[in-house]
């Protein structure tokens, strides 16, 4: 008997409604447990469904109306989570793309081509029942992740819009006292955001900004920056070490500071094997 509480439930969004007929069929064919507890036309009903049922598995269709699978992904990966919930594994719905698909390579999401073929998707099936399952502590990890959701999420964003590749900030303009300094953004050890402002964490210097961690993760290199939290950015040059609290919870220790940021369990993949 399986230790799993409850089956696995997933969203499904795409702007053709035949598309979404003939992906729940098939869905319902190679993985007859998985509840498919809302259908979406477009991505912002996509978003208010995800955070309406906290699913564990999202299916978007890359291209829809008003709202890309893409830009709804941007905007699911920015939803708290709590100690019931972790953000859901991603599959985008497709038409070929050779630089779309390229894209999924880091293994971070996944995908299906239209129309939605049975051995493909079963692939894609055993991919993310893996996941769900290092999620939950029953399988060992494959190893560190190499790349980031906001990562693939800026690949795809440049090869669906192209000429749209983004322009990474170089420089913070924030207030430190009553001046402001520009700091060079390579400088900038982590983010933390509150309710009003985001604190800028530097070597030797604690500044001030307005603009929220949402809004960064637009504009800074996901390279250079991983987000850990919905409250947190953390500059990958800067971290010196992982660890746990009592409770279990991932801390990640910055170079130079005492202080140790949490890591919240949507992004514990990024530590995996560490």
């Amino acid at each position: 008997m399986s230790d799993t509480p409850t089956a696995p439930r997933a969203v499904l969004a795409d702007d053709e409604r035949l598309m979404r007929e003939q992906l729940r069929a098939r869905i319902t064919e190679v993985w007859p447990e998985l509840q498919i507890v809302g259908e979406a036309k477009n991505g912002l009903e996509a978003v208010e469904l995800v955070k309406e049922h906290k699913p564990d598995l999202v299916f978007l269709d890359i291209r829809m109306p008003g709202l890309t699978g893409v830009e709804a992904a941007k905007q699911i990966a920015q939803l708290p989570d709590d100690e019931d919930w972790a953000l859901p594994e991603i599959v985008f719905i497709t038409a070929y793309d050779q630089y779309a698909v390229e894209a999924f390579e880091q293994g971070v999401c996944d995908y299906v081509l239209k129309p939605a073929e049975r051995d493909r998707l079963q692939v894609t099936v055993e991919r993310i029942k893996k996941r769900l399952a290092q999620r939950s502590g029953e399988a060992e990890p494959d190893g560190p992740s190499t790349g980031t959701l906001q990562q693939l999420l800026h690949s795809l964003t440049a090869r669906v819009n192209p000429g749209g590749a983004p322009k990474y900030l170089q420089w913070i303009q924030a207030s430190v006292g009553q001046t402001i300094q520009m700091i060079p953004v390579e400088e900038v050890l982590f983010f933390i955001s509150d309710e009003k402002y985001t604190r800028v964490q530097t070597p030797t210097v604690e500044a001030l900004i307005r603009k929220p961690i949402k809004e960064l993760v637009e504009e800074l290199d996901p390279q250079l920056f991983w987000q850990i939290h919905r409250s947190t950015l953390v500059n990958v040059k800067a971290i010196n070490g992982i660890s746990r609290d009592f409770r279990g919870r991932q801390l990640v220790g910055v170079r130079g500071l005492d202080e140790k940021l949490e890591v919240s369990r949507s992004y514990t993949h990024l530590f995996k094997g560490m």
